[in-house]
């Protein structure tokens, strides 16, 4: 058998995972698609055209979105930075300080914490929105900012992939050389736990950041002040008053088209770690 008699096989191996991943990825991108359509067009244009036929009223959508409620847009957009990037940046902290103590530290009832924090990560966040709304009413915090910020502080799921990381990229061997020299334990975590952590760090803190953006269930329930709002929270609020106002539906479409821009930003500047981590690993074999 020639070596491209060979070859076939493999190639048409491949070619059902391709056809898997290219269907996977049209049916992400189409509702992406279509939201982007759609903001370019006007109101009349929004329900009397091609479902992806761009439209005229780009500029005009976008000039009724920041002039929407005095502005209004511009806080929900605020008030989504702070929760998302406070609240990943802190949960990405805690998770990396958790996963590499459980990973790299021998004490009594590390199993059983691990346990329970893989039991963590297999209930759903939906189902602990109103014992989190409770707990936050016992605490008087409901309709701050607090509210929604302190649930996000835990994540059962960054804290795992913390411990999964650290004992792949921190090597005890390592830790051990730096002890016999002296170093402290939190000399040994700023100089050599953290640094090799990096790319599961930002991992975590684009996962965390990507859920805290788009989450709508908790601070839906938690917030009662329109001005402390998230977009998507906000976005609803306009989504629902639109049967009455037709115009609305055109704010709320490109209110969603933007508020994709940083995420696609935030994934194209953080890529560049996980380029970084590949490299060293393929340094390393």
């Amino acid at each position: 058998m020639s070596a491209v008699d060979r070859a076939l096989p493999s190639r048409r191996a491949r070619i059902l995972p391709t056809l898997v991943l290219l269907l996977g990825a049209v049916y992400c991108l189409v509702p992406v698609a279509w939201v982007l359509v759609a903001s370019t067009k006007s109101s009349g244009e929004l329900f009397s055209t091609f479902t992806f036929a761009p439209g005229t009223g780009l500029l005009d959508n976008l000039r009724d979105l920041f002039t929407y409620g005095n502005g209004l847009y511009l806080q929900w957009a605020a008030n989504s930075v702070l929760y998302a990037v406070v609240g990943a940046a802190a949960s990405t902290l805690i998770s990396a300080l958790a996963g590499y103590a459980m990973a790299k530290y021998e004490f009594r009832g590390r199993n059983l914490l691990f346990y329970a924090i893989l039991a963590g990560v297999l209930v759903p966040g939906m189902t602990l929105a109103i014992p989190q709304y409770l707990i936050m009413s016992e605490l008087n915090l409901v309709g701050g900012y607090w509210a929604v910020l302190l649930p996000s502080l835990i994540s059962p799921f960054g804290i795992y992939l913390a411990r999964v990381y650290a004992m792949a990229s921190v090597p005890d061997a390592t830790m051990e050389a730096a002890r016999i020299d002296g170093a402290s334990e939190y000399r040994i975590l700023g100089s050599i736990g953290f640094p090799m952590m990096v790319p599961g760090m930002v991992t975590i803190f684009l996962l965390q950041f990507v859920g805290i953006w788009n989450n709508f269930l908790l601070p839906y329930i938690m917030l009662s002040d329109e001005s402390k709002f998230p977009i998507t929270v906000g976005l609803y609020t306009v989504l629902s008053k639109g049967s009455g106002q037709p115009t609305l539906y055109g704010i709320a479409i490109v209110g969603a088209a933007v508020s994709v821009i940083p995420l696609i930003v935030l994934l194209l500047t953080l890529q560049r770690f996980w380029r970084l981590d590949l490299l060293s690993g393929g340094l390393k074999g």
